[in-house]
């Protein structure tokens, strides 16, 4: 099964741009897996079990339609870069709410846009260099949107023994307690994760 390349990213932002009904929506949804990803990660280190990413991700989406007029980038790196910018201010007004006078530091933000940033390149890190193909880096796409993607295609459990396991960097013995599973079935798990990762990326069985 071929990852789902999804519409003309570029077209879809030029059109977004000009107005065109639904546009903005059909653009940002070719984003979720991977901004619900990024969410995760970040979340994951500081307000575990408190926040939801898919709500984050939605406030995201909420902004973006907002600001969208203000925006002037033309290409996906641009877009991406941006989203990554708002996903940095909501996830900042979320952890003033938790952390009170500690979330307080000026300087917040733009740390978290460079923690995003990170986080992007951590999955390409993590995970694309080794199991993407040569049709996948030829790809116009920004890759770590696509490898999210394509982690959303898998099942629960699959998607979450890559995330652990590579994304959070954890060892077997780790992801087995995070999973409530064996040592020996999580290493299972993952080897049948990843060869269904790259069949959704497009490399084939």
């Amino acid at each position: 099964m071929m990852v789902r390349m999804g519409a003309d990213v570029d077209l879809l932002l030029a059109e977004a741009r000009g107005g065109a009904d639904g546009a903005l929506g059909r653009l940002l949804e070719q984003y979720s897996h991977y901004l619900t990803l990024l969410a995760r990660m970040q979340i994951g280190k500081r307000l575990q079990g408190k926040v939801d990413p898919a709500d984050l991700v939605q406030e995201v989406f909420l902004s973006v339609h907002r600001q969208f007029p203000q925006f002037r980038g033309t290409t996906e790196a641009e877009f991406v870069a941006w989203l990554r910018r708002i996903m940095a201010g909501q996830f900042a007004l979320v952890l003033r709410h938790y952390m009170g006078t500690k979330g307080r530091d000026v300087n917040l933000e733009r740390d978290l846009v460079a923690e995003f940033d990170q986080s992007s390149m951590a999955i390409d890190r993590g995970l694309m260099a080794s199991y993407s193909t040569p049709s996948q880096h030829a790809s116009r796409r920004e890759q770590a949107v696509l490898l999210a993607e394509a982690l959303g295609k898998l099942t629960e459990d699959h998607r979450e023994v890559i995330v652990l396991r590579h994304l959070e960097s954890l060892s077997f013995a780790e992801v087995a307690v995070r999973m409530n599973r064996t040592e020996n079935s999580v290493y299972k798990l993952w080897v049948r994760a990843l060869a269904n990762l790259r069949t959704a990326m497009g490399g084939g069985a």
